[in-house]
């Protein structure tokens, strides 16, 4: 049975490891060094310290993946716009652990309040990243040509997007619902 808990410096080495597959033999990601332990913790303490979700998945006590949000941009006006991540340990892929992942990393950003989710999907010909996002309510919202090159290829991003309802949001919008007219 999968678990799925807030990320904590401890994991940060078993992610680095997951990414690192996917920056050396993939073009799911556009980063073209591994980074490092120290690099994971900045970004970690980046994420955690705004606010946002970084959540892992376990999986009979390894770790299995993870998912975190970043802002969109730093632009005071995109603060309640995120970015999102998921990747799943290549022994875990196909066992059902990324719908249940991007399901919290979803519900944890509504609760950070974030209005709107970003996914920048590397178009590697593999439509399994964007079916994912897909199931779980987000939409195309465009496209970027030739922006990446990696592996002698040049490659598009599909932009997806989700609008989420963060809880404070929510609650006024259902209290102008109800307003007398």
């Amino acid at each position: 049975m999968p678990t799925i808990r807030p990320a904590a410096p401890d994991d940060l080495e078993a992610v680095g490891e997951i990414y690192a597959h996917y920056v050396a033999h993939s073009t799911a990601t556009f980063e073209l060094a591994v980074p490092d332990t120290a690099a994971w913790t900045e970004r970690y303490h980046a994420i955690t310290g705004a606010g946002l979700p970084f959540l892992v998945v376990e999986l009979d006590g390894k770790l299995a993946g993870y998912a975190y949000c970043t802002p969109w941009k730093a632009r005071e006006a995109y603060r309640h716009t995120a970015e999102n991540s998921i990747y799943l340990a290549p022994w875990a892929t196909g066992r059902g652990l990324g719908g249940p992942l991007l399901a919290e990393l979803v519900t944890a950003a509504s609760a950070a309040g974030i209005r709107e989710l970003i996914a920048v999907i590397a178009d590697t010909g593999d439509p399994a990243s964007a079916l994912l996002h897909r199931r779980h309510g987000f939409t195309e919202a465009g496209r970027l040509r030739r922006v990446g090159r990696k592996h002698d290829r040049w490659l598009d991003t599909i932009l997806m997007q989700r609008a989420l309802a963060p809880p404070a949001l929510a609650e006024l919008g259902a209290r102008s619902a109800n307003a007398p007219r």
